[in-house]
């Protein structure tokens, strides 16, 4: 399939079009405009053209029930004629893009005209060269030969230049491909349920094809547009394609539509799928903004768009067709924007993540010092040599000299240049994303799949943890132990024999109908490991209790299938229960209800009795047994679930809408405790996490003695603490004012010490977040992280700094939410990301004090090098040199470095930590200061001690010498073992701990040492490098290693005595209020529309930038079919203008970027 090529597909396609269009009783097309309809209006095109939607499965050669035969030939026409269900990614950016990106660089820009001009001149003999009146500012002939290597600088510079560029771009280069990795890992994860051949299957989301009939339920994000064929209570969030946040109740005869990308939250049913990846909703939006076809392109089709552009980018699906279905990309998917691109983004998100917002201001500090040096060394140089040589030495301007002048100016120029190019750190982007990308990696391996690298990052500043209970804290191996039936609360499983026979059939029958048809108990795959649970954990514990009573559901299940229940009433936050009406052989109707028993055993009026019979159940028999059997069954951290089941006459026939009469007057059959058992590793987890300076909080639906109980086996309380664990509507009391409006300083009297909250609803979740996240009360802002699974999550996944989904149990919504997917749902994982986040935060930080020393030093050395003798000692090619190994490699080093667990002893850095810590200063000055010693002593006096010539005042095109090949020697050397000492920043004594766990680090010191030797031994003219000798090398070295001792009586200095010492590198609180003011109102949308964005988001999945903002607006504008995909929204100039203002994906906040350019200060931003 994935070899036909474009046009032969495309006729093809256009053959089937016509000729298969029979074969099946519909063709794409109607298919297609059929599912822009909506509501009545599909229910009425539906009737007149087809009849009913078992007409549409006939037509399509489909059974309901049975669904596709599933055979291959079958499902390869399918894909033929009604295409598959992925959509094209966009083209990853060619090396050869990323490399004309690198070269956007301003420094490198500079860099290579100077290198140019310097290339030409080499070039230009005038005939002036010979005459005597030239001032050669320092006397000392040139060879013929040297003169003719004047071109070997230029074209040494060029080639440095062009290597930073590939360095830089292949950095880029598989970052990129590690994100599509990533990306197609997280695609291929993802599996549906359909009906093949009478079978329930799991099929990737790629594999699903027109005909196919799949199973929805809750928490699903549907994957390709259908019509409800059949099911129960069926509601949608369609926030994602129509903006509307009210859910859409889904009904075969009032709205039976069903569109991809929308989310289910209530209910379950079927559907026949109609249209798939770029025929479907979700897909003709993405082929709108251009990720099916490109903007060129698009141009030219927009009159046919409506067949040809889907044509032309199936077939391009076609030649894609290893990229994995791009159908549910991630929202804001981490397509590697490179550093600068997350600070684009980042003018949309409320704030930078903590090291950004740092980074980019050290770096222009340091930038704009650089500059200025630079300016002075050029000015200082020109000055001296025009002063020199036409005053001093009254030295007439010839025109045959101008050229000979003219190359000393390049001269001063490229080392001006060069001056500026060592002092900006252009590594530090590279090991922020080194290091990010390096750390992202590894964490796959501890079950951290990241979707956003600074979630990474931010993870190391976390102050709090809220967490679920089950599932991330529990095993969500549910099993039932105890249990209460006809009167008597047995302690464990009861013997079958002991109930009675009518209680037990009751029993069977209201577990078995009264669960998810599609939870199950299978055997265990392997001998002697548990029985696999399949579904809703909790019903998979009620059916494990049916099989302990050595009874079977399958029968019970088989003799009432699922189409034969008469209504349902699913499980959902509010009801907090889940109940089944059958209709019984004598017509008469029988209700069976499960769930949390304090809420059913309420509706109850009776109880079965030993004998079987129901008898009177009092409120204070209610209360009595409260006190016996529920309270005690919840402080041994059990759940407890009251199964009951009430009748109802055939006739008068009940009003089953009326929830309430219905839910009422049940006879409870047996209550029993379901064990979640805490799993082993959470307790010295969460030990962990406390001696890290981090507060968990457990926030659950479950009763507050079970979440109590399970607290303390986790150790989140000890016994006789001050703490708080809370019920959600005790929480809710406390946090509102008379009028039930939630106030920050109510929620700041309570979450400190809160470390429980029970019976707790999503928004509970999501207003205690927001609430610890908004709050002053603490000098740093809190950085809050959050678990969730279910689809009720999101909204609370969204608002914490880090959002961590599970992988096994959660439901798409959550993942689509979330920052970081636990593939092992385990909270064990959560402390492995907090110490891979503070690594990534301690590596920048050694990156930056090895590269800051570099800097000053260099910086110094050539600018006083250069005031003094004309000529800076470190010629501009080594400095590229230099700046080669501290840029790229030592990031690489120093980034790439592994966690280990004493980066959990300390407390989080917070927000407003200095990036250089007092303790980094004192470091940088204190190597500074030795590595200027030795080098001006080099310079000044290096020839006496070394009895060579002095290579100071060399003319113009002299050749090197090895007094200046020794400095920049002895200068590499200290860098070497610098970065040695740069592995610890906390002063620690011991440098070279743990150093051979990383092997990267050892093969770069050990690499750049080798280049060096060629580099002086034969790098000659180019690198102005001459041979040295053994003794001389000695030296260099023995020099080098004098950094290690320095190093160590750096560290005896005591730090608090050096007060004077600046940090740098800190986000002031002040610094950042104007940014929260400015997002103040934005604020106030976020929360009213947080729904109604989520839809907005979901259209940009996958879109990693918007190439021109413009032109998206104008195809909206003027797209032919555009205004069919779009005539239901009212809203589509709103939405256009949301188009531009992402430039990237990573969160649309509703800022007014259209009339801002994005570089404004966020100060301008705002009055944009």
């Amino acid at each position: 399939m994935g070899d036909m090529t474009n046009s032969d597909f495309y006729s093809k396609n256009q053959r089937n079009e016509s000729s298969h269009g029979g074969e099946f009783g519909c063709t794409m097309e109607e298919l297609r405009s059929l599912m822009e309809l909506r509501g009545t209006e599909a229910v009425v095109k539906i009737k007149e053209t087809y009849g009913d939607t078992e007409a549409i499965c006939r037509r399509l050669k489909t059974s309901p029930v049975e669904g596709l035969p599933g055979t291959a030939p079958d499902l390869e026409k399918r894909k033929q004629i009604f295409g598959q269900n992925f959509i094209p990614p966009k083209k990853p950016k060619t090396f050869l893009q990323l490399v004309w990106e690198a070269l956007q660089d301003v420094t490198l820009i500079i860099l290579e005209i100077a290198a140019i001009i310097s290339l030409g001149l080499s070039f230009y003999h005038p005939p002036g060269e010979s005459n005597e009146g030239c001032a050669t500012a320092q006397g000392g002939a040139e060879d013929e030969g040297e003169a003719e290597a004047g071109w070997i600088e230029g074209a040494a510079i060029l080639l440095s230049v062009i290597c930073v560029v590939l360095v830089t771009a292949f950095n880029d280069w598989s970052k990129e491909k590690q994100f599509r990795g990533l990306q197609s890992r997280i695609e291929q994860e993802q599996k549906f349920t359909v009906v093949r051949a009478g079978q329930v299957v799991q099929i990737p989301v790629a594999e699903i094809v027109v005909g196919d009939i799949a199973q929805v339920k809750y928490g699903d994000l549907l994957p390709a547009d259908g019509l409800f064929i059949q099911g129960n209570d069926l509601k949608i969030d369609e926030s994602s394609l129509t903006g509307e946040s009210d859910q859409v109740r889904k009904s075969v005869d009032k709205d039976p539509m069903l569109l991809s990308g929308t989310h289910v939250m209530e209910g379950s049913g079927r559907m026949v799928v109609t249209a798939v990846g770029v025929n479907s909703q979700t897909g003709i939006i993405f082929t709108l903004l251009g990720a099916g076809g490109e903007e060129e392109e698009k141009k030219d089709k927009k009159g046919k768009m409506q067949d040809g552009n889907v044509d032309a980018s199936q077939s391009k699906a076609k030649q894609q067709d290893g990229a994995a279905a791009m159908e549910m990309q991630p929202l804001k998917s981490a397509e590697g924007g490179d550093a600068d691109d997350k600070k684009k983004a980042n003018m949309h998100k409320k704030e930078k993540s903590v090291l950004q917002g740092k980074l980019t201001k050290l770096a222009v500090q340091i930038g704009k010092a650089g500059l200025v040096m630079s300016a002075i060394t050029v000015i200082i140089l020109v000055l001296y040599f025009t002063v020199d040589t036409f005053v001093v030495n009254k030295k007439p301007w010839l025109p045959e000299c101008t050229p000979v002048y003219v190359q000393y100016f390049v001269k001063f120029f490229i080392i001006g240049v060069t001056v500026l190019v060592v002092a900006v750190p252009e590594g530090l982007p590279l090991a922020v994303t080194i290091s990010l990308a390096y750390s992202v990696k590894k964490m796959m391996k501890d079950n951290n799949l990241v979707r956003h690298l600074d979630a990474c990052e931010t993870m190391g500043n976390a102050t709090a943890i809220c967490s679920d209970k089950t599932g991330t804290l529990t095993t969500n191996r549910m099993t039932v132990v105890q249990a209460y039936v006809g009167d008597v609360h047995y302690k464990e499983i009861p013997d079958p024999s002991s109930i009675n026979a009518k209680t037990m059939e009751l029993l069977v029958s209201a577990i078995a109908i009264n669960s998810a048809y599609t939870t199950k108990i299978l055997p265990p795959e392997k001998e002697g490991a548990l029985p696999r649970q399949v579904g809703n954990k909790t019903e998979c514990g009620l059916l494990g209790f049916v099989l302990d009573l050595k009874q079977d559901y399958e029968p019970v299940r088989s003799q009432m299938p699922e189409e034969k229940l008469y209504k349902v009433y699913t499980f959902n936050s509010v009801r907090k229960s889940m109940s089944t009406v059958i209709k019984l052989p004598d017509e008469s109707f029988r209700m069976y209800s499960k769930g949390a028993s304090e809420i059913v055993l309420k509706k109850c009026c009776k109880i079965l009795n030993g004998a079987g019979e129901p008898r009177v159940f009092r409120p204070r028999d209610r209360d009595e047994m409260v006190k016996k059997v529920i309270e005690p069954m919840a402080c041994d951290g059990l759940r407890t679930i009251c199964v009951a089941y009430r009748d109802f006459p055939s006739s008068p026939e009940p009003d089953w809408d009326n929830e309430n009469d219905i839910l009422n007057d049940l006879t409870c059959i047996c209550v029993v405790g379901i064990e979640d058992p805490v799993r082993p590793e959470v307790p010295e987890a969460i030990r962990k996490c406390q001696r890290a300076g981090i507060t968990v909080r457990m926030v659950t639906g479950d009763n507050i003695n079970t979440a109590r109980a399970i607290a303390i086996k986790c150790g989140i309380i000890h016994p006789g603490e001050d703490f708080l664990c809370l019920e959600g509507k005790e929480f809710n009391r406390r946090i509102r004012n008379e009028k039930g409006e939630i106030e920050q300083e109510r929620i700041d009297k309570i979450w400190p010490k809160l470390r429980v909250l029970a019976r707790s609803s999503p928004t509970d979740k999501h207003t205690l977040v927001k609430g610890i996240i908004d709050s002053t009360h603490t000098e740093q802002r809190q950085v809050v992280a959050v678990t969730g699974d279910g689809t009720n999550d999101g909204p609370a996944l969204k608002k914490a700094d880090v959002g961590f989904a599970m992988g096994i149990a959660g439901t798409d919504v959550a993942k689509e939410a979330s920052d970081i997917i636990l593939t092992d749902d385990n909270f064990s994982s959560i402390v492995k990301a907090v110490m891979w986040g503070r690594n990534v935060y301690d590596s920048i930080s050694k990156f930056l004090q090895f590269q800051l020393t570099v800097n000053v030093v260099a910086v110094i050395v050539a600018f006083t090098g250069a005031c003094i003798t004309q000529d800076s000692p470190l010629k501009a090619v080594q400095m590229l040199w230099v700046n080669l190994i501290m840029d790229t490699f030592a990031s690489l080093a120093l980034a790439t470095e592994p966690p280990t667990e004493t980066l959990l002893l300390r407390k989080p850095y917070g927000r407003n930590k200095p990036l250089i810590s007092r303790t980094m200063m004192k470091n940088i000055l204190g190597h500074a200061v030795y590595q200027l010693t030795l080098i001006f002593t080099l310079l000044f006096v290096g020839e006496k001690m070394f009895q060579i010539d002095s290579g100071r005042n060399a003319p113009l095109h002299s050749p090197p010498s090895e007094h200046y090949t020794i400095i920049f020697n002895t200068f590499v050397m200290m860098q070497l073992f610098n970065e040695i000492n740069a592995r610890k920043i906390h002063g620690e004594r011991n440098v070279f701990d743990g150093i051979f766990r990383n092997p990267i680090f050892c093969t770069i010191v050990l690499g750049t040492f080798a280049i060096q030797i060629v580099i002086v031994q034969f790098g000659g003219k180019p690198f102005s490098c001459s041979p040295l000798q053994l003794d001389q090398w000695m030296w260099c070295i023995f020099i080098g290693l004098g950094e290690l001792v320095w190093g160590q009586v750096i560290a005896t200095i005591p730090t608090s005595r050096l007060k004077f010492l600046k940090e740098a590198g800190r986000l002031t609180q002040k610094e950042e209020i104007p940014e929260e003011e400015l997002n103040e109102d934005v604020e106030e949308i976020d929360h009213a529309e947080r729904e109604l964005r989520r839809g907005q988001i979901l259209w940009f999945r996958g879109l990693n930038r918007i190439q021109t903002q413009i032109e998206v607006v104008n195809t909206f504008k003027s797209g032919a079919s555009f205004q069919g995909a779009l005539r239901r929204q009212s809203s589509v100039t709103s939405q256009s203008q949301d188009v531009a203002n992402l430039s990237s994906p990573s969160r649309v906040s509703l800022s007014n970027a259209l009339s801002s350019p994005t570089s404004l200060p966020p100060a301008a931003a705002g009055q944009g």
